[in-house]
């Protein structure tokens, strides 16, 4: 499988270059060349594999021979060992639980996708190499744990100060070793700008081989499709016409489900649920793509205003918003509307959403208004404990951390503090 650049189609490159490079020479994100079409039997079938079989399977088209068999299976098996639920809230309700991984959010999986792919291609190199992150959140914990003691890999976490839950914080910044985090006094856009930046500065480039593990790395990004096949496995005898609500910052989880769609599974439509920082919503009422200023929300790691992942979702199709709108609708709701959710399905339905969750939650029921024919699924895709500090405090005492985490709550932060200056952050880089 080729990947080329969004930017110029004529740049292309092997899966191998796309993961290590993270982003094209032109700042651009890489795309598969073509989009393979899976088995109608496997997908029919789908009871009859398990989530590590269905992982390699829809994972294997876009590595192609760059990772053996074996090999792919194993990093596949290492990604996938936890479960996945969907669970009913109410009616046609259902939330597909992505918060039973390492460290309880939806990025584990791209990101121990990734740690495994990258260890891979550097199992025979002596060069170090550098991920640089940006994190709005979740992404930050799942990268330090993924990739935590990779051999050859250093990690650079970049992150928006007091922008992030207590539990975030101590995620990535409390496992030392290979895992070094910067608090930038600044937003999510901030981080991901200087991320960008660095990768064309060939000072850089010349003392440190960069690559990045936010969403806009193929290899954390495609793996995202895994648990839309597993949630539909476990649908589908019942509820065949499914639509999914995505809680939306950066827009690489829902593409990926829709990359999903396109190559085989059915789904009948796709909601990105957004939070007031809603350049999407806007874009697809207007036709005008205009990103202002990220806003701070209970709902932080979607506290995105130039979301780099959407320009992937217009790919899917051709750059034709209104063939887009046919499968895909984009709505936004306050921080007012996610705390009397979050209130309202606990005392309802005696379910616990975190606030990412209850912005899924609020998409699909919205849209379900308009197609009562339809079973929705909405993503919770973290752990309401992780955002426990500024849950509702009508319900915050029924928030219950797992043992697994308890621990972290002790643990000392280490973090650099930067402004959000480019300078400073390379200067700090090349120190």
């Amino acid at each position: 499988m080729q990947y080329f650049s969004l930017k110029d189609q004529q740049y292309k490159v092997s899966f191998e270059t796309a993961v290590v490079q993270g982003i094209a020479p032109d700042r651009s994100l890489y795309f598969p060349e073509s989009i393979p079409a899976l088995d109608k039997d496997f997908i029919n079938n789908l009871h009859d594999y398990t989530d590590q079989e269905i992982g390699y399977e829809v994972i294997r088209h876009f590595v192609g021979e760059e990772i053996p068999e074996a090999a792919l299976k194993q990093i596949a098996a290492d990604t996938l060992h936890f479960p996945f639920p969907v669970q009913k809230v109410a009616g046609q309700i259902y939330a597909l639980e992505l918060f039973h991984g390492p460290t309880l959010a939806f990025k584990d999986v791209g990101a121990r996708f990734m740690a495994g792919c990258l260890g891979y291609f550097r199992r025979n190199s002596s060069k170090p190499v550098t991920v640089l992150v940006a994190t709005s959140g979740d992404t930050g914990g799942a990268v330090a744990s993924g990739f935590y003691n990779v051999p050859g890999v250093d990690v650079v976490i970049l992150y928006p100060s007091k922008k992030v839950s207590t539990l975030q914080e101590k995620q990535l910044t409390t496992l030392g070793g290979n895992i070094q985090a910067l608090e930038i006094q600044g937003t999510f856009d901030d981080c991901q700008q200087l991320v960008k930046t660095a990768f064309l500065d060939r000072d850089i480039q010349s003392q440190r081989g960069l690559t990045s593990a936010n969403s806009i790395n193929v290899a954390r990004w495609l793996p995202q499709m895994f648990y839309y096949f597993i949630a539909y496995k476990q649908m589908k005898a019942a509820h065949p016409k499914l639509v999914f609500s995505v809680p939306s910052g950066n827009f690489g989880n829902i593409c990926a489900g829709m990359m999903a769609a396109a190559i085989g599974l059915p789904v009948a439509h796709f909601v990105a649920s957004t939070n007031i920082n809603d350049t999407v919503p806007r874009f697809m009422e207007s036709g005008r793509y205009e990103p202002g200023k990220a806003f701070p929300t209970l709902s932080n790691a979607m506290d995105v205003a130039d979301p780099s992942n959407f320009v992937r979702v217009l790919e899917l199709f051709n750059n034709n918003r209104e063939a887009l709108q046919e499968k895909f609708t984009a709505l936004s709701f306050t921080d007012q509307a996610t705390v009397q959710a979050m209130e309202q399905v606990w005392k309802e339905c005696h379910y616990m959403l975190d606030p990412h969750g209850a912005v899924g939650y609020l998409g699909l029921k919205q849209y379900l208004a308009s197609a009562p024919e339809l079973t929705g699924v909405f993503l919770e895709t973290a752990h309401p404990v992780k955002f426990e500090d500024t849950a509702p405090s009508s319900i915050r005492e029924e928030i219950h951390a797992p043992a697994r985490v308890m621990s972290l709550y002790d643990k000392e932060k280490t973090a650099t503090l930067l402004p959000a200056d480019y300078n400073a952050f390379k200067n700090w880089l090349m120190r």
